[in-house]
C-alpha cells in the first residue's frame, strides 16, 4: 500500500506516539525496522502517519520498547483499527480541507472537551444562523457551495452533544463574545438563548469572564483541549484565520491546562454566567 499524502490528524497521532515511546527506549528506527523485518523508510512512514500499522506490530514494538503502559497501547491500537469511511464525516472528505475532518475527528474521540473563546461562541453551541454569519464573513468571500458545506458540517458536529454518553464539555466564554452581533439582532439573540438552554444540560458547564475582569488572560484565538481516552492523547487545538494547529506536546499541554485554570478563577460561576447571558440578550 502506498504512503498516505494527506494522513488524518489522528493518524499522525498515532505515528508520533510510536515515535515516542522509540525515543524514549533510545532505539533507532533501524532497530525498530530489523523487528519487524520491514525497512528503515517503512518505519519513518508508520510514525509520519503515511503508513497504517497492524494490532500486533504495535504490542511488538511496544514490548521492543519496553512499555508497559497497557492503557495507552490499548488506546494506539484503537486507533490502528479504525478505517476511513465509518465515521459521518468521511464523507465531507474532497468536499472540505482537510482541518474541518480533523477537528470534527478529535471531538468525536475525545472523552471530554474544555473550551476558551473570547470573539466567537464555541461551535458545538452555535445555531444555524449564527455559524453562516460567520462563513459568510470569510475572506475571500467564499462560493455560496462552500458556505452551506461548511454549516452543514458545523451542525451536523453539534450531535456529539446530543449521543447518551456525551463528552463533558466545559466552556469559557468571554463576554466580548457574547455582545458580538454577528449577523444582525435576530440572530445574535437566537444565538443567545440557544446558548442558554444547551448551559442547563448536564454535561455542559458554560461560564462567562466578565468585562469587569481585571487580569489579562493570554488566549486571544479559540482554544479547544480534548481529553483523550488516556492523557497522552490530549490534544489541544488552537483556531486562527490561517487554518487549526494541533498540538500534543508535554509542555503544550501544561500550558493550556495552566492557562484554562486561570480562565476559570476569572469566570463566573455557572449560575451567574446564565444571568449575564439573559441580560445581554434581552437588551437586543
Amino acid at each position: 500500500m502506498p504512503p498516505r499524502d494527506n494522513p488524518t490528524a489522528r493518524q499522525a497521532r498515532l505515528g508520533a506516539e510510536l515515535r515516542k515511546l522509540r525515543e524514549a527506549a533510545a532505539t533507532t528506527a533501524r532497530q525498530a525496522a530489523g523487528l519487524l523485518s520491514v525497512d528503515q523508510a517503512k518505519i519513518s512512514h508508520i510514525e509520519a502517519g503515511r503508513l497504517g500499522i497492524s494490532e500486533e506490530r504495535i504490542r511488538r514494538l511496544a514490548t521492543f520498547y519496553s512499555c508497559d503502559d497497557q492503557a495507552l497501547i490499548d488506546a494506539l491500537c484503537a486507533i490502528a483499527r479504525e478505517h476511513r469511511g465509518q465515521y459521518w464525516f468521511d464523507e465531507y472528505r474532497g468536499i472540505l480541507a482537510p482541518g474541518f475532518l480533523d477537528i470534527a475527528e478529535l471531538e468525536h474521540h475525545a472523552v471530554a472537551l474544555r473550551s476558551m473563546q473570547s470573539v466567537t461562541l464555541p461551535g458545538l453551541f452555535q445555531t444555524e444562523n449564527y455559524a453562516r454569519a460567520l462563513f459568510s464573513g470569510v475572506t475571500p468571500r467564499l462560493p455560496a457551495a462552500e458556505i452551506e458545506a461548511r454549516v452543514e458540517h458545523r451542525m451536523k458536529r453539534i450531535t456529539v452533544l446530543d449521543r447518551p454518553d456525551p463528552p463533558r464539555f466545559d466552556a469559557i466564554i468571554h463576554e466580548a463574545a457574547l455582545r458580538m452581533r454577528f449577523g444582525g439582532r435576530d440572530v445574535a439573540r437566537e444565538q443567545l438563548e440557544h446558548l442558554i438552554e444547551v448551559s442547563t444540560r448536564p454535561a455542559i458547564t458554560v461560564r462567562v469572564i466578565p468585562f469587569t475582569n481585571e487580569e489579562f488572560i493570554e488566549v486571544t484565538q479559540p482554544v479547544l483541549y480534548a481529553h483523550g481516552t488516556v492523557p497522552q492523547l490530549d490534544t489541544v487545538q488552537i483556531d486562527s484565520a490561517f487554518g487549526g494547529r494541533f498540538l500534543d506536546a508535554d509542555a503544550d499541554l501544561r500550558k493550556y491546562r495552566a492557562l484554562f485554570e486561570i480562565a476559570e478563577k476569572a469566570a463566573l460561576d455557572p449560575e451567574g454566567s446564565r444571568q449575564i447571558i439573559h441580560h445581554i440578550a434581552r437588551e437586543l
